[in-house]
């Protein structure tokens, strides 16, 4: 059995100004992102121009964020959002959510597409490996902060967590940066190195994090306020992860499914 390490979720702090890990770690997810892009569009045929990068960051950045508190009111607190809706602003008291950051980060790619003239697929296929890494950065901060922390087990890497009821737990955040985060960015990197059909590298991402997450849920203690949503076993994890296996085999099907799919470069 381990001991978290009970990190203190403040960072550096000046005064009254506090810099969180959690916010360095989505911080970091963003550099990360901005630095794989750049390698890739300094590559010969790549298609893209360096200086078309920093926008592109800016542009997901604000809807990762902005969709992701708003997904976590509406997906896990709605009753709270309805309650008090300038809540949502206070993203210092946490509460994130993937999905709904996915689709802050969708519409932002849609917005940047038509900024820019090009295809909207286009630009989530490039962006899509990048994406993975900043889902490994995020669930290190939730490990830092000691949060959604997983189901009990007698497994010899069991942790206590602090702020638990000390049972020892699955350290699932850990689960979810290497599998959804790291593996999902190697296969992601990989796939996207050759050239492949529009919309693949897209559907790949959304069919791999559906998957992974879906399966990682099972040792993920489910939100204390939500339970299990459907049939006593799912969660809302799981529940929100199903359209995205769904969408992710439909891009699939479509970028090799015709003949007349149009190939792009990495």
């Amino acid at each position: 059995m381990l001991q978290h390490p009970n990190f203190d979720p403040v960072a550096i702090a000046i005064g009254p100004l506090e810099i969180r890990w959690y916010g360095l770690m989505y911080l970091a997810g963003f550099t990360l992102a901005w630095l794989l892009a750049r390698h890739r569009a300094k590559k010969p045929g790549s298609g893209w121009d360096v200086k078309e990068l920093p926008d592109m960051v800016v542009f997901g950045a604000l809807g990762i964020i902005l969709g992701a508190r708003l997904g976590y009111m509406l997906f896990y607190d709605f009753f709270g959002f309805v309650s008090q809706p300038w809540t949502a602003i206070m993203i210092w008291q946490g509460g994130m959510s993937f999905h709904g950051g996915l689709i802050g980060g969708i519409i932002a790619m849609y917005w940047y597409a038509r900024k820019t003239g090009r295809g909207f697929f286009t630009v989530t296929d490039f962006v899509a490996p990048m994406g993975a890494l900043g889902v490994m950065c995020g669930r290190i901060g939730n490990f830092i902060n000691a949060e959604l922390w997983g189901r009990p087990t007698d497994v010899p890497w069991a942790m206590v967590f602090p702020g638990s009821d000390m049972v020892p737990r699955h350290p699932s955040q850990i689960y979810q940066a290497l599998l959804e985060g790291l593996l999902l960015f190697i296969i992601l990197w990989i796939f996207s190195s050759r050239p492949r059909p529009t919309m693949a590298v897209s559907g790949l991402f959304c069919l791999g994090y559906g998957v992974l997450r879906f399966l990682v849920e099972f040792f993920r203690e489910p939100d204390a306020h939500l339970g299990f949503v459907l049939l006593d076993w799912m969660t809302m994890g799981q529940i929100l992860s199903v359209p995205m296996i769904i969408l992710g085999a439909v891009l699939l099907y479509l970028a090799y499914g015709f003949r007349g799919s149009r190939t792009e470069h990495p």
